[in-house]
C-alpha cells in the first residue's frame, strides 16, 4: 500500500466523513420505530422456537446481522447453524436474501419502493448437544432458557444501545417464568415486554418452566433480589432454608465488598436439568446458571454447585459494570479482544468462586481450603505452563474455549480462570504485606467497582487503569509484578499464592475433599499426583500428564485400561495396585487397549496414594484465613444475637 501524505489523509478524512454521514442518514431512515420481535416458545419441548419480526425499513439496500460475538462468551459462537426456515416479505411480496460470502453472519436484501415494514419469519432449532454456552442445549420437556441473541436479526449501521426492540414471548400452557426484563404484561401464556435497547434485550434472558419456583432473597430490601428456579421435576426445587440463608448472605457480602449495586433488581436464573448445557453466563441484572437437576437436594451435587452463583453474580460488577475496553464493541459483529480476561474472569473467579463462596457460607473455610489446595497442585503439575504464558491463554480464548479435555495439561486451556484466581490471590496477599494488612483486594473492589449505584452502567478499563488503582492503594511496581506473571513461563504463581498467605502445599494419603467430590460426579479417578493420568470409571484414559510416568510408559488419552496388576480394571483395583506398589519393587503392570491393539505397559511407581492439601505455616501471617472471613454478620450470628 502506498504511504499517504498528511494532505492526502486530510482530504480522505473529509470524503470519508461525508460518506459516513450519508450512510448514517440512510440507516436512520430505515428504522423509524421499535423492531417488533415475537417468539413463540409453545413448542419448546419439541426443541423448536418460532420467530416473527417486524422491522421498519425504507427502500434500498439493507444488511441484517445475526449476532456473532456474544457478550460473556468471548468468542464468535452465535448459533446461526440452528436457524431454519428463514423468509422475508414486505408489501405482500417475498423479498429475496443472500448471505455475505465473507461476513457469513450478514444477510443482504434489497427493499422495494413503498415497503416500510420488513416481515421476517424463521425457526430456531433447540436440538443442540448439551455442551457449549448459549449455543448448547437449553430446552427439555419441562423447561427452556431463552437467550434472545438466538432469535433475532438487527440492521447494520447502528450501535446496539440505539436499536429499540419490542419483545413478546409465548410460553407452553401453564408455564411460569423469570427475567430481569422490565415492563412485563402477561395475557394468558403470552408476555409482552416494554421496548428496550438491543443490548439490554440480549443481556436479559428468560427462564421458563412447568416446575418453577421464585424466592425473594432480600424481602423488604431495595433493590430486590430473586432466585428463579426451573427444574425437570417438582422435587428438584426444594432448596433448603440453610442454602437460602447462604444466598441471602451472598447478597450481603457482595454489597459489602463492592460498596454499591449497579442494577435495579437482580435475578439468579437457575436451571436444574441433566439434559441442558451446564455453565453460567453473566448478565448485568441477572445470571443464566445451568446445572444438574439434583444440585439443590443432593449433598455432593450441592458442594460442586457452590461457586457457580457467586461467580456469575460477581460479574455484575466485574465484567458488566467494569469491562475491558477491548470487550466494549458497538455491535455483535465486531471482534472482541480477550487480552484482559485474566481480570474479567480471573478476578471474578477469585472474588466470586473463592472469596464470596466462603464468606457466604456456601462452602466452609475448610472446604474452600481443600478446593484451593487441589487447584494449586493442579497448576504446579501443569507442564503447559513451561511454554504457554498465562497471557496467551486469554489472547487465544476464542479457540481455547472449544479445546477438548485431553492433553489439557500440555496444551493448556482457559487457564486465565483458575490460574488467574491464583494471580489475584497473590495480589491480595501482596497488598496486605505492603500495607501491614491495612489494604487488600477488599479496598480494590470498593474503589474499582464501586461508584454510584442504580440502573446498569458501563465503565470500561485498561491494563493501566488496573495498575493505577493498585498503586493508589499501595505504591509498588504493579505493572512489573503483573507482567512478569502474565508473560513469563514456569512462574511461581501457584505456590506464591498460598505461601505468601501463610500456608504451604503438602501431599499425603488422605483424600482431598474437593477432588473426591469431583471424582464422584465426573465418574473418574484422578491419578495426576501419582502416575500422571486421569481415568474414567470404565477405564478410558481421559488425560495423561505430558512428561509424567504414564506418558513415559506409552499411555495416551483415549486408550482404555483393561487390567491393573493382573485384575480387570476398576477404580478400586487401580487404587489397590498403587497401594501394593508401596511395598514392592515390581512396576505396576497395566494391560491397555489402543484401538483394537492390546499392549502391556509398566509404570515404575512406589509412592502410594498422594493427595494435595494446605497446611498452616505459623512463621507467616495468616492472610489467607483473613481473606475468607465474612465482612458482614451472618444470618445465624444475627439470629443468635436476637
Amino acid at each position: 500500500m502506498r504511504r499517504m501524505t498528511r494532505r492526502m489523509m486530510w482530504m480522505a478524512g473529509i470524503a470519508l466523513a461525508a460518506v459516513m454521514s450519508l450512510a448514517s442518514a440512510r440507516v436512520q431512515a430505515q428504522t423509524t420505530g421499535p423492531i417488533r420481535l415475537i417468539v413463540d416458545a409453545s413448542q419448546a419441548p419439541q426443541k423448536i422456537l418460532h420467530v416473527k419480526m417486524e422491522i421498519p425499513v425504507s427502500a434500498g439496500a439493507l444488511t441484517l446481522y445475526y449476532p456473532e460475538w456474544i457478550p460473556g462468551e468471548h468468542m464468535p459462537d452465535g448459533p446461526i447453524i440452528e436457524v431454519a426456515g428463514m423468509k422475508f416479505n414486505g408489501g405482500g411480496k417475498t423479498i429475496p436474501w443472500r448471505r455475505d460470502l465473507v461476513e457469513m453472519f450478514s444477510l443482504h436484501l434489497d427493499i422495494p419502493q413503498g415497503v416500510t415494514t420488513l416481515n421476517a419469519d424463521f425457526d430456531f432449532l433447540l436440538s443442540a448437544p448439551a455442551g457449549g454456552f448459549s449455543a448448547g442445549a437449553s430446552a427439555t420437556n419441562s423447561l427452556n432458557i431463552l437467550s434472545w441473541n438466538q432469535v433475532l436479526l438487527y440492521p447494520k449501521g447502528f450501535n446496539i444501545h440505539d436499536i429499540l426492540f419490542a419483545p413478546s414471548l409465548k410460553l407452553p400452557a401453564g408455564w411460569k417464568y423469570g427475567t430481569a426484563l422490565p415492563g412485563a404484561k402477561q395475557n394468558g401464556d403470552t408476555i409482552d415486554f416494554s421496548p428496550v435497547p438491543l443490548n439490554m434485550l440480549v443481556d436479559s434472558p428468560v427462564l421458563a418452566g412447568r416446575y418453577f419456583r421464585e424466592i425473594q432473597l432480600t424481602p423488604g430490601q431495595n433493590p430486590p433480589h430473586y432466585i428463579d428456579i426451573a427444574a425437570d421435576s417438582e422435587a428438584a426445587l426444594a432448596m433448603t432454608p440453610e442454602t437460602e440463608m447462604h444466598l441471602h448472605q451472598l447478597v450481603a457480602e457482595a454489597g459489602a465488598l463492592f460498596g454499591s449495586r449497579h442494577y435495579r433488581d437482580y435475578h439468579f436464573l437457575l436451571t436444574l436439568s441433566d439434559d441442558v448445557a451446564h455453565f453460567g453466563l453473566e448478565h448485568h441484572e441477572s445470571s443464566d446458571d445451568r446445572t444438574a437437576e439434583r444440585s439443590l437436594i443432593d449433598e455432593t451435587e450441592l458442594l460442586a454447585f457452590a461457586g457457580l452463583l457467586p461467580h456469575e453474580y460477581a460479574h455484575s460488577w466485574n465484567g458488566k459494570y467494569r469491562r475491558p475496553e477491548g470487550l466494549v464493541t458497538p455491535d455483535y459483529q465486531v471482534p472482541m479482544k480477550d487480552d484482559l480476561l485474566w481480570v474479567y474472569e480471573g478476578l471474578t473467579e477469585y472474588v466470586g468462586s473463592f472469596v464470596l463462596t466462603a464468606r457466604s457460607g456456601l462452602l466452609t473455610q475448610e472446604q474452600s481450603m481443600e478446593e484451593l489446595g487441589e487447584l494449586v497442585a493442579t497448576y504446579e503439575n501443569r507442564p503447559g505452563r513451561d511454554w504457554r504464558p498465562l497471557q496467551d491463554t486469554a489472547d487465544a480464548a476464542p479457540f481455547l474455549y472449544n479445546a477438548t479435555d485431553d492433553w489439557s495439561n500440555w496444551r493448556r486451556g482457559t487457564d486465565f480462570y483458575e490460574e488467574g484466581e491464583l494471580l489475584w490471590l497473590d495480589v491480595d496477599e501482596t497488598l496486605r504485606s505492603l500495607t501491614k494488612d491495612k489494604k487488600s483486594m477488599n479496598d480494590f473492589c470498593l474503589v474499582f467497582h464501586g461508584g454510584p449505584g442504580g440502573a446498569p452502567a458501563l465503565k470500561p478499563y485498561t491494563f493501566e487503569d488496573v495498575v493505577s488503582t493498585l498503586n493508589g492503594l499501595a505504591p509498588y511496581d504493579w505493572a512489573g509484578f503483573l507482567r512478569s506473571r502474565l508473560d513469563g513461563t514456569s512462574t511461581k504463581t501457584p505456590l506464591e499464592a498460598i505461601e505468601n498467605g501463610g500456608w504451604k502445599l503438602v501431599y499425603n494419603e488422605q483424600p482431598n475433599g474437593a477432588e473426591t467430590v469431583e471424582g464422584i460426579l465426573a465418574k473418574r479417578l484422578n491419578l495426576t499426583f501419582t502416575i500422571g493420568m486421569v481415568v474414567s470409571d470404565d477405564g478410558i484414559v481421559d488425560d495423561v500428564t505430558h512428561g509424567g510416568l504414564a506418558y513415559n510408559a506409552g499411555i495416551g488419552p483415549g486408550m482404555k485400561i483393561i487390567a491393573a496388576a493382573g485384575k480387570q480394571y476398576s477404580p478400586d483395583e487401580m487404587k489397590q495396585a498403587i497401594e501394593v506398589s508401596k511395598s514392592s519393587t515390581t512396576p505396576i503392570q497395566l494391560i491397555v487397549a489402543n484401538g483394537a491393539q492390546f499392549q502391556t505397559r509398566s509404570i515404575d511407581y512406589h509412592g502410594g496414594a498422594r493427595f494435595p492439601h494446605l497446611e498452616r505455616d505459623k512463621s507467616k501471617p495468616d492472610y489467607l484465613g483473613e481473606i475468607l472471613k465474612p465482612m458482614t454478620p451472618s444470618a445465624t450470628t444475627t439470629e443468635a444475637a436476637q
